[in-house]
């Protein structure tokens, strides 16, 4: 009689009982062949240690390779095309573990920021570095008080410097400049309310500023009017729920505040260039291949750790 093998068994790469967990690819859901679009609770950082593959970032195709740096935020549409052979490391948190006194610079909600980033020689090192401790320490402790400010704090320097990736001595929180300020605060606010009114008269009295700053402001940090990114933030919501959920076209047209099914459609249309439908159907299609490149693995220098799932 023939018996079977153990069965791999994997799971959601959740945050653990600190707010703050490891993983590798292979042992995630995110691994399984040809996904289906998700949207995930908490922030994930995704280090490619090994291999070739795409992932997908509110759709948008991301090619990965060892030393490609991700940054998933909480509630973005995100699928894995997980070719033989890629792996990375996954770090995960929970959206409000961290204060923004920890991480200056770097804003700790929800909000898109860079996404990307390819890691090289001294930036590369320092990035792995911390990773590959986070991933050691996490194994290592499973309660405790000092154990906990321990990985979070971890997390933070982490964090950190990722933040001086960028270009700019201030980080990635787009704060420096009173354009900057009034942008996030109104994003902050279209995060909230953007089911419920596509009126930038609605977001510049919530945030008292008159309609012509807010433009300004929009314009300084996006290049975009205030209504091109009130129609955009929809429409990237519209699509995350055609994509990850199994809600009716009509269903998700009533929960982003269109009262008839048809205007929701004509908008998505003039927004995206598809129907909601066509848009489901092409987002459920199986992810193209890519065509891998001569850059030497990684993974050596991030410890594959097995997190308990405790």
């Amino acid at each position: 009689m023939v018996t079977a093998g153990p069965r791999l068994v994997r799971s959601a790469p959740a945050p653990n009982w600190a707010g703050v967990g490891t993983w590798t690819l292979p042992e995630t859901e995110l691994a399984i062949p040809h996904p289906a679009p998700r949207r995930l609770p908490y922030h994930l950082l995704a280090l490619t240690t090994a291999g070739h593959g795409t992932v997908e970032i509110d759709f948008a195709a991301h090619p990965c390779r060892p030393g490609t740096l991700l940054w998933i935020r909480p509630g973005q549409a995100v699928r894995f095309g997980a070719e033989p052979g890629l792996d990375a490391a996954l770090v995960a948190w929970d959206r409000d573990l961290l204060s923004a006194a920890e991480v200056a610079g770097v804003p700790v909600d929800d909000l898109p920021g860079p996404n990307r980033w390819q890691l090289a020689g001294e930036d590369a090192d320092a990035v792995i570095t911390e990773v590959a401790q986070l991933g050691v320490d996490c194994t290592r402790h499973s309660s405790g008080v000092v154990a906990a400010a321990l990985l979070r704090h971890q997390l933070a320097v982490l964090l950190l410097r990722i933040a001086l990736l960028t270009d700019s001595p201030d980080g990635f929180g787009g704060t420096a400049t009173s354009e900057g300020r009034t942008y996030a605060r109104f994003r902050r606010d279209l995060e909230d309310g953007h089911p419920h009114s596509r009126r930038v008269e609605d977001y510049a009295a919530r945030i008292g500023c008159s309609v012509r700053t807010l433009t300004r402001a929009c314009l300084a940090i996006t290049g975009r009017s205030a209504k091109r990114v009130v129609d955009d933030r929809v429409a990237l919501e519209a699509q995350r729920l055609l994509a990850c959920t199994d809600l009716s076209v009509a269903e998700i047209g009533r929960r982003l505040g269109f009262g008839e099914p048809t205007n929701f459609g004509r908008f998505f249309h003039r927004e995206v260039g598809l129907s909601p439908g066509a848009f489901r159907i092409g987002a459920a299609q199986r992810m193209p291949d890519q065509v891998p490149d001569d850059v030497a693995d990684i993974g050596a220098r991030v410890p594959s750790q097995r997190l308990a799932n405790d």
